[in-house]
């Protein structure tokens, strides 16, 4: 099935803008709330944020470094996802006001840390580079377009892909922050 670009990237914006403003709102807790955990297994939502922001250091660098070097310089009206891209969309997905729980990789868990209120700004500064990131894959294919991903460098997924993935993750751990109850 194929789907228009321009509306996946005005999807995409919405959602990260929504992300920021959500953040902006952490903000205005106290480090000991934003440390908080209701027990051992749990993120606080300093965790949930940092685990984005390890995250972001790899894939603002990459998506950035991709569409800058693109061969694909006309963007297409639409896109498909491939299988392996949709597969993943899918799993991060927050949907009706649920997600389906994963592990994550032991380099990406920040769990049992005591981390910094500035970890918050951190996340919001990422999310403005993303909303950066969406303007200028207008102007480019993003399906042709590929992108390296944190599992391995050899997989490469459609830049459409690559970015639903991001912004879906990054909706999944915020609504998640959100649910932390002192």
């Amino acid at each position: 099935m194929k789907n228009n670009s321009k509306d996946l990237l005005s999807q995409l914006e919405v959602i990260t803008k929504k992300c920021i403003e959500e953040a902006q709102k952490f903000e205005l807790l106290s480090l000991e709330q934003l440390n908080y955990k209701a027990d051992e297994k749990s993120w606080s939502i300093l965790e949930c944020l940092e685990h984005l922001n390890l995250y972001g250091d790899f894939y603002i660098n990459e998506i950035g470094n991709q569409i800058k070097t693109s061969k694909y310089k006309v963007p297409s009206e639409n896109y498909r996802s491939s299988l392996l891209g949709s597969h993943f969309s899918k799993v991060m997905k927050v949907n009706d006001d649920k997600i389906k729980t994963m592990k994550t990789f032991v380099n990406m868990d920040p769990k049992n840390s005591k981390l910094p209120a500035s970890i918050v700004q951190r996340f919001i500064d990422q999310q403005q580079e993303y909303l950066k990131l969406l303007d200028k894959a207008k102007s480019v294919n993003i399906q042709k377009t590929k992108t390296s991903i944190t599992i391995s460098k050899l997989i490469k997924l459609r830049l459409c892909d690559t970015l639903m993935v991001v912004v879906y993750h990054n909706e999944r751990h915020v609504w998640q922050a959100n649910r932390v109850q002192f």
